[in-house]
């Protein structure tokens, strides 16, 4: 007899664990939810140091698609400074790309920290919004 209630606890303990097994992985497939890219960057910010009035400076911001959707640039924004050159096809689940950079000093009078906004072809899978990241950079003008 407590062998018969023993194996029915046990088979019961299994049944229960079985099924909190597959709620635990929906729950983690709900999670994951629709594919989206994820732009990572090596870095997000960069010191240009000093520049010359007039002076051009290049730079380059690497990163990579680490999320699950194709990653696509639909607009970079930048202040009238700074020239962009970005990947125009699609950056795919695990490739790298880059955005060069290019700042004219010309018109500037002191130094200052740029800002640089990229939006994203995709929309958040949770929200809705529009996926945007940003990037910045400074300078110390000097004459």
């Amino acid at each position: 007899m407590k062998t018969n209630i023993l194996r029915l606890l046990l088979l019961f303990s299994v049944f229960a664990m079985t099924i909190t097994f597959a709620q635990a992985q929906d729950a983690m497939e709900d999670a994951v939810g629709e594919p989206a890219p994820i732009m990572t960057f090596e870095k997000k910010f960069i010191d240009l140091g000093e520049v010359k009035k007039g002076e051009k400076r290049q730079t380059v911001f690497k990163f990579k698609n680490t999320g699950n959707a194709p990653l696509e640039i639909d607009l970079i924004s930048a202040c009238d400074c700074t020239t962009t050159d970005y990947p125009r096809l699609p950056v795919m689940p695990g490739e790298s790309g880059e955005i060069d950079v290019i700042f004219d000093s010309s018109e500037k009078d002191e130094s200052e920290t740029i800002d640089i906004d990229i939006f994203l072809k995709s929309t958040d899978p949770e929200s809705g919004a529009p996926i945007i990241e940003m990037l910045q950079y400074k300078y110390e003008l000097i004459e």
